[in-house]
């Protein structure tokens, strides 16, 4: 009985070991930390900036070559009008190295600034950046995909596709963090969100 209870609470703290390397995110009423770098257009872009006009809807995506992230700042792009009526602004974040930052914009004609993420810095201060597994690579790299040629220097790291809204004392209001990549919230969800 003895070492059934030993194997549980060792099974136990093995499973709390590994949850704690995933990534957690910033939850609602976080300080969003300020950052700054250049969009598809090498403008630099920073929060504090954004902020001064209004609430910002930040995004995380994957890449050009995640067809879930495409269609989602497609949706956006289309229901700018709507977003920026409230008041918004859209900012798009990715590990990308810029010409991959332009091959999005020329898939979702995006007018919102989609900003590489050089170093991680922006990732790895809201907590998204996870490294992609080994299994997962090569699953990808047998479809075609090369994380670490679109990425460079960033490597093999991703974010979890996360979107915050952050209001103009930065503070993070809303927050969608879900690690299953072909979940995203709703143009309508993020609409109600930017009312509150």
């Amino acid at each position: 009985m003895k070492r059934i209870l030993c194997l549980v609470v060792l099974l136990h703290v093995i499973l709390l070991a590994g949850a704690q390397d995933a990534p957690e995110g910033l939850f609602i009423n976080s300080k969003a930390p300020d950052f700054r770098a250049k969009d598809q257009n090498g403008k630099e872009v920073r929060l504090k900036d954004l902020l001064k006009n209004g609430k910002v809807v930040l995004v995380f995506y994957r890449g050009q070559w995640c067809p879930y992230c495409s269609k989602y700042l497609k949706k956006l792009e289309d229901s700018l009008q709507l977003i920026n009526g409230k008041g918004a602004t859209v900012v798009a974040i990715t590990p990308e190295l810029p010409e991959n930052v332009n091959k999005m914009v020329e898939k979702t004609d995006a007018k919102f600034p989609v900003l590489y993420d050089e170093g991680l810095k922006i990732m790895k201060a809201y907590e998204v950046e996870f490294e992609v597994p080994e299994n997962v690579l090569t699953r990808y790299r047998n479809s075609g995909i090369k994380i670490d040629e679109n990425n460079g220097k960033n490597g093999n790291f991703l974010p979890i596709p996360a979107t915050y809204i952050i209001d103009k004392e930065s503070t993070i209001t809303y927050r969608f963090f879900q690690s299953d990549y072909k979940k995203r919230p709703s143009v309508q969800e993020i609409l109600t969100n930017l009312e509150k």
